[in-house]
């Protein structure tokens, strides 16, 4: 057994998070849904707890711990509840657009942003994927072409996460072309730029109170001093980041798995079918030690990779691995789980419906199933090359 992930602090910290979640998330979830967007309320009280920013530095604002695991609490507290877009959304912010201010913005753009975001005042985005590319980021339209002392935006991209919420976004462009390939760099964009253009709100399967957008920019124009990192490095820096991405997404699907079995054991102990418990037929307990076992062991492994993470040591084929197998084991279980509630299952005023149709998203953000197969498949055939 591998020895014991939190300590007292971690536990303490968990203590503010729940009050946290019982107080301002779980009363509030259906009329996020209705909305389909969270209200700035719940991340301004998730700012001023130290809930948010808790990986930014000391001197702009943040918590100032390199340790991942207390956002891990953040998100296993998020899961128990079925709070899984307002988990998606902060990961946006902390992981993401907060990791690359981090590792590659100046201290004027750490200053500009970070405080905010550790706040709860400024929500971020990043806007990669486009209508006719997707993911693949060589195929990006977008350009951004300097003209003085300023970048010059046009284009537009879809499936953007708090697109329609944010207050700036990092947005991917084609800063040129080097031997016939689009160089790429990485711009901050605050949303009240001239230009600038928010699209309708994505219905989307699932994930209904995180809004989703598509965005647009005409002539946009923002200070050369927006570029985060160099200037035509842009896939390179959004490759070394996407290991923590992909880490962030695994642990998000552990969590919701771990949450939805905890209901459907819940669910089945106090159901009765046939004049017996649920929980009292040998095919439930079955599926149930299946899943328990498989979700155990999933963590055993996570929580290895988060130690591997805290020192420096996660690299893009661990973090391919652990976003493949965990995703989709999200999907089994909840879709076992699902199955226990019977028809009821089906219906929304049970989270593992929500979380049913939250859950698919998950083997396609971050580079989908078979993307993260190709990684791990080069690394192995790498080893052996001739």
């Amino acid at each position: 057994m591998t020895p014991r992930f939190y300590d007292d602090d971690h536990e303490a910290f968990r203590e503010v998070v729940g009050d946290f979640v019982a107080r301002d998330v779980a009363p509030n979830l259906d009329v996020w849904e209705e909305n389909r967007e969270t209200g700035r309320e719940v991340w301004k009280s998730a700012g001023a707890l130290g809930i948010l920013g808790l990986r930014f530095p000391d001197e702009f604002g943040g918590g100032g711990s390199r340790d991942y695991r207390f956002r891990c609490v953040v998100q296993e507290e998020l899961a128990r509840v079925g709070a899984a877009a307002l988990a998606s959304g902060f990961s946006i912010n902390e992981d993401i657009v907060g990791s690359y201010l981090n590792e590659l913005g100046t201290d004027e753009q750490k200053r500009q942003w970070l405080p905010g975001m550790a706040q709860g005042d400024v929500v971020a985005s990043i806007a990669m994927s486009e209508p006719a590319a997707g993911s693949d980021l060589r195929g990006m339209k977008t350009t951004a072409v300097r003209d003085g002392e300023e970048w010059v935006i046009n284009g537009a991209k879809t499936f953007i996460t708090s697109g329609y919420s944010s207050d700036v976004v990092l947005t991917a462009a084609r800063t040129g072309e080097k031997d016939g390939r689009p160089r790429l760099s990485l711009i901050l964009v605050p949303t009240t730029t001239p230009g600038f253009t928010r699209g309708r709100k994505l219905r989307k399967l699932g994930l209904h109170a995180q809004d989703t957008a598509e965005i647009s920019f005409a002539d946009v124009r923002v200070p050369v001093s927006n570029l985060v990192g160099e200037e035509g490095r842009g896939f390179h820096h959004l490759t070394a980041q996407l290991p923590l991405e992909r880490l962030s997404i695994a642990w998000r699907a552990l969590t919701a798995a771990e949450a939805a079995l905890d209901w459907t054991v819940r669910y089945t102990s106090e159901r009765e079918a046939f004049g017996s418990r649920i929980i009292d037929f040998q095919n439930t307990r079955f599926k149930l030690a299946e899943m328990t076992t498989e979700v155990e062991i999933t963590r055993a492994f996570l929580e290895q990779g988060i130690r591997a993470l805290n020192d420096g040591e996660f690299d893009a084929t661990l973090g391919a691995k652990a976003k493949w197998w965990t995703t989709e084991l999200q999907n089994r279980i909840i879709n076992g789980c699902l199955q226990m509630h019977g028809g009821y299952g089906y219906m929304d005023e049970y989270p593992i419906s929500r979380a049913y149709a939250d859950a698919r998203v998950q083997t396609i953000v971050g580079g989908t199933t078979e993307i993260m197969k190709e990684i791990i498949g080069r690394d192995l055939a790498s080893r052996y090359a001739r």
